[in-house]
């Protein structure tokens, strides 16, 4: 038997695809760097938020949510997101046209771990002020 055989079921990974099975995000050749980048832009934080609980929104609701963010901004951050698998579109054939956006499983998950870190900042956006205040008045002087 050959030591390098292959579990029944298994196919052989070769190139870009062995290298990166589990990813390496400090790797500028990583596909997982990409997907980093879309979950953690400002727009795509908030939308996982404003999508986080389970229910589907459509595109004007979550504009109306997200203040600040124009429509060009949305819609991409949404396209990033539906294309890595976070964020399911569903497009109803009506006029005028009626779509609507939902977490995927993924994005359930990845959603959990950027509401952690939301909270954590809301929890601690005293602390993050004073220190922001302190270094400005540090580096004014």
């Amino acid at each position: 038997m050959k030591k390098n055989h292959l579990i029944e079921g298994q196919r052989e990974k070769s190139g870009l695809s062995a290298h990166f099975e589990r990813g390496d995000v400090f790797s500028d050749q990583c596909p997982s760097r990409d997907v980093l980048k879309h979950v953690t832009s400002r727009w795509a934080v908030l939308v996982l938020l404003a999508l986080k609980g389970g229910e589907t929104h459509r595109f004007s609701e979550l504009r109306r949510t997200i203040n600040g963010v124009s429509e060009k901004m949305l819609a991409q951050t949404l396209q990033a997101l539906e294309q890595d698998g976070f964020v399911l579109r569903v497009a109803y054939p009506v006029v005028p046209p009626h779509v609507e956006y939902s977490l995927t499983e993924s994005g359930m998950q990845v959603a959990e771990h950027v509401v952690g870190l939301a909270d954590w900042i809301e929890d601690n956006i005293s602390t993050i002020l004073e220190t922001q205040s302190r270094h400005i008045e540090k580096i004014s002087v």
